[in-house]
Order: structure tokens, then sequence, then C-alpha cells
């Protein structure tokens, strides 16, 4: 099953100028998350962008989700490789996963201290 890298690319860091700075904090997470996953030999990850995650306090902001798992957002990244490559690594163990959980000591360095929430599966019915 897919799990899908919903991410933030409108997320601005704190210390974003828009005198300076060509393209937001979260387009650079983004073109970094997409060549990590790209380079990645695992099919089961996709990503996608996405205009806000309301999460400003919390940027650069994402989301891990797939059907009928549990569903995190993470936040306070700083938009480098080594992050992206985190978030991906991660993002396979959780496509792996059959509940989306997986198990502390198993969470890529990158990510840790990063979750801001958990969100339960959806109801399969009413």
């Amino acid at each position: 099953m897919t799990t899908w890298i919903t991410v933030c690319d409108t997320c601005k860091r704190d210390d974003w100028d828009a005198e300076k700075d060509q393209i937001t904090d979260g387009e650079k997470l983004a073109d970094a998350i997409e060549a990590a996953a790209a380079a990645s030999d695992g099919a089961e990850v996709k990503t996608r962008r996405v205009a806000c995650l309301m999460g400003c306090a919390h940027s650069c902001n994402i989301a891990i989700q797939a059907p009928g798992k549990l569903a995190y957002t993470l936040g306070k990244f700083d938009a480098s490789a080594e992050a992206a490559e985190g978030i991906v690594d991660y993002a396979k163990m959780h496509a792996a996963s059959e509940t989306g959980q997986v198990p502390f000591r198993e969470w890529p360095k990158a990510i840790k201290g990063h979750f801001i929430t958990r969100h339960p599966p959806l109801p399969d019915a009413e």
C-alpha cells in the first residue's frame, strides 16, 4: 500500500525573508523530499505538495498518510537533504507497517523530535 508524504510548500521559517529568498522553505524541503523519494528504491512512497497544512508555528511541515493506517504530522524541519532522507526513510517504514506505527528505536535520527500530531485511521463504516 502506498504511503503519501504531503509537503506544505508555503511554509516559511521564522528567518525567511521575502526580499532575499526567491522560494519558500517549504518549496526547498519539497524539492529535497522529491529528490530523496526519486532516489529511493521503494515505489511504496509517493509525494505531493499542498498550499498549506496550517502548522505555521511548526514550519516546515509534512504529513505521512496511507489509507487504513495511523497518520502523522511532523514539523520544525530545516530544508535539508538529511531531513528529506529521514522523512522518506520513515515513510518507507510506515508503508511496510500494517498499522502505520513504527517502533521508536527504528525511527531515523532526522525525524526524532519532529512529531506534532498522530491521527487514527478513519473508520471503514459509519
